[in-house]
């Protein structure tokens, strides 16, 4: 895949992963709350066994495209117990000497606008990275960037800090995650595969969760880091769900297999794959079919996005990343003896 239009990124395609979390009620913050330190678990890659089963999916009383709520069943598989790493991914890379897409410059036909207009470092290899303003905002332009030079190796831009290894890997395409999952052996996880193992046994309910990494304070300039983190933490910081998964909500956004349509057909309730790519549809990215992300990331706040749940979705750009989205896995075998895979559910 190349990518796909690039120069309104900062607009549409970027409006869908966070700006369009911005529904809540303004929270007014008093004082800064120190944040508090966490000790991050060294946790295995075993992937947990789910046995499959029926579900509540959805949630009705919060975004509209979440709706409706309705019973779903799923069939068994086996997930990551945590969203893929720069350490797994670089394992990937050394390997098969995979590039990434945001490696690699921008053809300027895919922005389908005469030459002149395409600010230049828009052609450079490159991502969107979050940069928080000084100042309070409601325009994600303020706190969106388009920087070259950033990917997953940098993930702040050629000037910012290297990779950490036990975080979750980001600045990746729809193609860079199915290349890895080809070679890992695994697949994306379909929306309703991945929010029965995030729900993992309970109802998805709008409650900021205090084992997640989200925004305390007032997005997009002031977060009292409450949580431990200000920015994207390493997996293991938080403890995991009922199923023994971790940062299933907040984190990092976790990309799906489903194409992505406001709401969900009622009648498709028995392993739901989503809307095939002629009926997909994001209104905040129309003019290409966008996937399905779940979980909400460490951007989401009460006051601007309340995505941090089971339950939340949003459209996102398959041709670009971004700094707040990743994925992880599931697989359809059983994995090798040695890894020894956990059996829940």
């Amino acid at each position: 895949m190349t990518r796909l239009p690039l120069f309104p990124i900062l607009g549409a395609a970027l409006l869908g992963l966070v700006s369009g979390c911005g529904d809540g009620n303004a929270a007014k913050e008093t004082a800064a709350a120190a944040a508090t330190p966490r000790k991050c678990a060294a946790i295995a890659d075993t992937p947990v066994k789910l046995a499959g089963g029926t579900f509540t999916m959805g949630e009705d009383d919060v975004y509209a495209e979440e709706g409706p709520v309705r019973e779903t069943t799923v069939a068994g598989f086996w997930i990551d117990p945590h969203e893929v790493t720069n350490r797994q991914f670089a394992q990937f890379v050394k390997a098969t000497s995979y590039v990434t897409v945001a490696e690699k410059p921008v053809d300027p036909k895919q922005f389908q606008v005469p030459a002149d207009q395409i600010p230049p470092d828009m052609l450079k290899a490159g991502s969107a990275v979050f940069t928080p303003p000084g100042f309070p905002s409601s325009n994600y332009s303020d706190w969106w960037k388009y920087v070259p030079g950033a990917n997953w190796k940098k993930p702040y831009g050629p000037d910012g800090a290297d990779q950490v290894a036990d975080e979750p890997v980001v600045h990746l395409a729809w193609d860079d995650m199915i290349a890895y999952a080809k070679w890992a052996g695994g697949r994306i996880p379909t929306e309703a595969e991945w929010e029965y193992a995030a729900s993992a046994g309970q109802r998805s309910t709008n409650v900021q969760p205090a084992e997640a990494n989200s925004w305390q304070g007032a997005f997009p300039n002031y977060n009292a880091e409450t949580d431990g983190f200000k920015g994207v933490s390493p997996v293991g910081c938080y403890q995991p769900n009922a199923y023994g998964l971790y940062d299933m909500v907040g984190n990092v956004w976790e990309v799906t297999a489903d194409f992505f349509k406001p709401g969900h057909d009622p009648d498709d309730r028995n392993n739901p794959k989503g809307p095939d790519e002629n009926n997909a549809y994001d209104p905040l990215n129309p003019g290409m079919p966008s996937r399905t992300v779940k979980g909400g990331s460490y951007l989401c706040a009460p006051n601007y996005c309340q995505r941090y749940r089971p339950a939340s979705r949003q459209g996102r750009d398959p041709g670009l990343g971004t700094s707040n989205v990743g994925f992880r896995l599931v697989y359809d075998k059983a994995p090798s003896p040695t890894s020894g895979a956990m059996e829940l559910g």
